[in-house]
């Protein structure tokens, strides 16, 4: 349902940068909306309230080694999903800035985007533990996806021009 309206987004989002004059205005748009299309259901569903206690887990790799001690479906639900949170972000955002096209700046960026979820999860209260398990395992999913789009990545901004 949201598809069509993402597709007139893109499209007019374009448009507009065109108009502008921007250098990439199709593969600019299209990513953008993209990237906000496929993060923005994860984020939601992240900052959804639970019954339950807020807490904070901040020593690594726990919270996963307690997790493979459960059910495999279990483990393939909250791995996977923490994967895809930022696969979006992480896969597009090369794609629409040379400014990001390195895996670390990448990693960079997820990792923000992680603590601050993490972060409203806490401060909101929702019944849900913040962990840093889930920063690390979000930013590796960034990371991944955007090393499965490298070639189509932005391509360097030349020396002397100044980026729009």
């Amino acid at each position: 349902m949201a598809i069509p309206l993402a597709l007139l987004a893109a499209r007019l989002l374009a448009r507009r940068r065109a108009r502008d004059g921007h250098p990439s205005p199709a593969r600019t748009a299209a990513a953008d909306v993209a990237m906000v299309a496929g993060t923005t259901p994860w984020i939601w569903m992240i900052l959804t309230p639970r019954t339950g206690l807020s807490g904070v887990s901040l020593v690594p790799f726990r919270d996963l080694a307690d997790l493979f001690h459960g059910p495999a479906v279990t483990v393939f639900v909250q791995v996977g999903g923490n994967l895809l949170v930022f696969a979006s972000l992480g896969a597009l955002l090369p794609v629409r800035s040379a400014r990001f096209a390195s895996l670390a700046r990448v990693a960079g960026v997820a990792a923000g985007a992680s603590c601050a979820v993490e972060l409203l999860q806490y401060g909101l209260r929702l019944g849900r533990v913040s962990s840093i398990d889930d920063v690390l395992v979000n930013t590796a999913g960034a990371v991944l996806a955007a090393a499965v789009t490298r070639r189509w990545w932005a391509p360097p901004i030349a020396a002397g021009t100044v980026p729009r």
